[in-house]
């Protein structure tokens, strides 16, 4: 199944299932857990048939009279499948006659598994009772249990389940279940992407102390698979999670499960315990906590002598000072202010062992933050670990609008870079999604990482980036010209019926222009991008096509004004009956362009982005090295940082970009302006005259 597929069944699923919630009455928050545990447990059964069928065939041949045993369970978990039991299994939930509980027979099939798999005791949603109100819960569980039992989604495999997982977990964030704040529960993929991508987690020990649904650690998983190309995940990272919402570690448990990835996680509040004991030991380190969390306890033992944090404020006769005033002397990690997100930050560079890199989203204003949070940050910074901040601009978060940076640091620094950070302000740099909706398109996250990649001292990495982007954009062109030469041929096929007017100009024009279609977009883009010079395809394949069917347009208005100046006799009731015919030739030949442009639309859209990406990484680093780009990134030294007090907000570093149009003659424009505003002031005085008079 491809991508395009999956995006589709997605779509699908999600409507039939989101529609039968609208009729319900039920919130998105009741709603999510429920319907979720049923997405895991259909995977289950997808996993168990897939496993079933490769465990059978590599059974030896059974002797006469002997019956065949069914796998083990171990056998099973060897495969990386569970052994479902047969009252848990979607085809008998499915088959269920109407006079029996179909909530009881799910609540049933929920606690067969958990007795079965302890590691899932406690995740998996057993309420289906109260699905709704009574009776409701019977119906609707039928109709879900019937759109998850398609043909079309009983072949699915594990890594497209987890796809259908993470959307519905996206479409339920944007709906705000359960998200208090925000985000609570599910970091926007383009966010979890841009840390994974930066970071490069591709081996030991991994950890989120704010884990929500546990999405870090299933983009790491993706991260390994296609840039790595590691199958067996589990045997090159250990994941381990904190999280306080119990509803949450639901989530993220099921999310592991169901992308087959192992981990701990704990129900537990970070800002007051460390359950792992992970202190020193983490290889990476990501995570999006929540911003700005008040009423922290900072007066419990456990947070005064918190290893995570950094230690006492180191001045001049300490002992003698504190003694003298009879007051402890204060802890440089606990900040005054009262919000979280100094915790947080040290919390994250503790857990990093001595090479250790991490990765966390953090509100913009902890860049900037004076007092306690600022020696805090002037401490981070002296200890040469912080490597990179990026400015996110706005509408990232599905159920806020807020900006906000993304903070890398690294222990295992370059001896280069070690008095170095990569400033990027990515604030106008993004893809608009909706209205309300901004995210990162894979070409600008290409870009980021180039920068970083560059920034570390690898030779080549925007030349390879560059190449990427050409590679991606060349699949692309290829799918969509190929799709080209299927409607040139079909705009050909209905040209060449017999027509009346076939040997008309408009014939010829038509003929031309279907030829120029394909031909002159294939020697513009398909050459061009195979050797590396390619110039937005997409930009001559629209434009030949809209410009066809302008053809098409102008020739239906000439045949219209023709027919209404023509008179009733029997020559132009011939002529009439000709232009009636070419009309549904007109008529098919715009359904068919409308057609291509409607199914391709994502691809055509895609492209586009894609060749922008392209154009933009060639222009900032026209060389193929990374140089400082106004108004994007800078390399500074901590020299700078300490003459700029100690600040990481990447705009007050790289400047601004200010574009200016040669082309336009500003001087003659002011002079316009000017003489605008004289009439202007001439016509007010006027006016203000008349008011006079009439007052009087």
């Amino acid at each position: 199944m491809n991508q395009k597929q999956i995006k589709a069944l997605e779509t699908q699923l999600w409507d039939s299932a989101n529609s039968l919630r609208a009729n319900s009455k039920l919130t998105a928050a009741e709603y999510k857990d429920p319907l979720l545990g049923l997405i895991l447990l259909r995977y289950a059964q997808n996993r168990f048939e897939q496993a079933k069928v490769r465990l059978e065939a590599n059974l030896p041949p059974l002797a006469p009279g002997r019956t065949r045993k069914e796998p083990t369970k171990n056998q099973f978990l060897s495969e990386g499948a569970m052994l479902i039991p047969p009252q848990a299994r979607y085809d008998h939930l499915a088959a269920l006659p109407e006079d029996e509980s179909i909530s009881q027979a799910v609540n049933t099939a929920m606690a067969l598994i958990e007795a079965e798999y302890p590691n899932l005791d406690g995740v998996l949603p057993k309420n289906y009772h109260e699905l709704g109100e009574k009776g409701q819960s019977e119906a609707l569980l039928r109709e879900l249990i019937r759109v998850f039992n398609q043909d079309a989604v009983k072949g699915l495999t594990g890594d497209v389940f987890g796809r259908i997982y993470e959307f519905f977990l996206m479409k339920f964030s944007m709906d705000g279940a359960g998200a208090q704040e925000g985000g609570e529960f599910f970091t926007p993929p383009a966010l979890v992407q841009l840390i994974v991508n930066l970071i490069q987690p591709d081996h030991g020990v991994i950890h989120d102390p704010a884990c929500g649904s546990g999405g870090m650690f299933v983009q790491t998983g993706h991260f390994l698979e296609e840039n790595r190309g590691l199958k067996s995940i589990n045997a090159a990272i250990k994941c381990y999670g904190t999280e306080l919402k119990s509803n949450n570690v639901r989530l993220a448990k099921m999310n592991l499960a169901i992308h087959g990835l192992e981990g701990k996680i704990a129900e537990n509040n970070s800002f007051y315990a460390d359950p792992h004991d992970l202190v020193g030991q983490c290889d990476f380190v990501m995570a999006n906590p929540p911003f700005n969390v008040k009423k922290v306890d900072k007066d419990r033992p456990y947070v005064k002598n918190d290893p995570r944090l950094f230690g006492k404020v180191e001045v001049e006769n300490a002992d003698e000072d504190a003694e003298k005033n009879k007051k402890p002397v204060p802890r440089l990690g606990i900040p005054n202010a009262d919000n979280g997100n100094y915790l947080w930050i040290q919390y994250f560079y503790h857990y990093l062992n001595a090479k250790g890199r991490a990765g966390f989203v953090m509100a913009s204003s902890a860049t900037d933050a004076g007092n306690s949070e600022k020696l805090i940050r002037q401490a981070l910074i002296e200890t040469q670990a912080v490597d990179c901040i990026v400015s996110v601009g706005n509408n990232f978060f599905y159920t806020r609008s807020l900006p906000c940076h993304v903070w890398f640091l690294d222990k295992g620094k370059r001896a280069e870079n070690k008095d170095k950070i990569l400033m990027i302000d990515a604030r106008n740099t993004f893809r608009v999604v909706t209205n309300t909706i901004n995210d990162y398109s894979p070409g600008q996250l290409v870009n980021f990482s180039a920068m970083m990649e560059a920034y570390r001292g690898k030779a080549g990495a925007i030349r390879e980036a560059a190449e990427q982007h050409e590679t991606n954009i060349a699949d692309v062109a290829t799918t969509l010209l190929a799709e080209a030469e299927g409607l040139r041929r079909a705009c050909l096929g209905v040209l060449k019926e017999k027509s009346p007017l076939g040997e008309s100009l408009v014939w010829d024009i038509a003929e031309l222009q279907a030829e120029i279609i394909v031909d002159e977009a294939l020697t513009l883009a398909s050459s061009r991008a195979l050797c590396g010079v390619f110039e937005q395809p997409v930009a001559v394949l629209s434009g030949l096509l809209e410009g066809y069917q302008a053809q098409w347009e102008q020739a239906r208005k000439a045949f219209a004004a023709l027919e209404k100046s023509a008179q009733n006799t029997d020559d132009n009731k011939a002529l009439k009956k000709q232009l009636d015919a070419q009309g549904k030739q007109l008529k098919a030949l715009s359904v068919l362009i409308k057609g291509y442009f409607e199914k391709n639309s994502e691809e055509l859209a895609s492209l586009k982005q894609a060749v922008k990406d392209w154009q933009a990484l060639e222009d900032y680093f026209p060389d193929g090295t990374y140089r400082d780009v106004e108004g994007l990134c800078k390399i500074v030294d901590l020299a700078e940082v300490a003459a700029n007090d100690y600040s990481l907000t990447p705009g007050r570093y790289v400047g601004y970009s200010v574009d200016v149009n040669a082309a336009f003659d500003y001087q003659k424009r002011i002079t316009e302006i000017h003489t605008e505003l004289s009439a202007l002031n001439t016509s007010a005085n006027e006016l203000l005259l008349m008011i006079q008079k009439v007052a009087k």
